[in-house]
């Protein structure tokens, strides 16, 4: 019955099975751009392509390459936090 959107009164919510088995259940909005850790790396991307200026094909294929090696762990660690997700980031050596 789940599948179409009715639940019997006698089904427990889904909720209740999640938390019951351990993992915390997060409530989000539909679309929030504030908790989405992407939209902080497309900025980053978007602010190094404008910069580049690239004009050829060539051009932009590589300022593409650079603006995305240029998120490190750390700034995605740092995207996630502060969209309230917790994070540890390993530390590479």
């Amino acid at each position: 019955m789940q599948r179409l959107g009715v639940r019997s009164r006698d089904e427990p919510p889904a909720s209740a099975s999640i938390e019951g088995s351990g993992p915390e259940l997060w409530l989000l909005p539909a679309s929030s751009p504030d908790l989405n850790p992407i939209e902080e790396a497309f900025s980053k991307v978007k602010a190094r392509l404008r910069t580049a200026a690239a004009r050829t094909h060539e051009a932009l294929a590589e300022a593409i390459w650079a603006a995305l090696a240029a998120i490190t762990p750390a700034d995605a660690g740092g995207y996630f936090t502060r969209c309230g997700y917790p994070v540890r980031v390993p530390q590479l050596s």
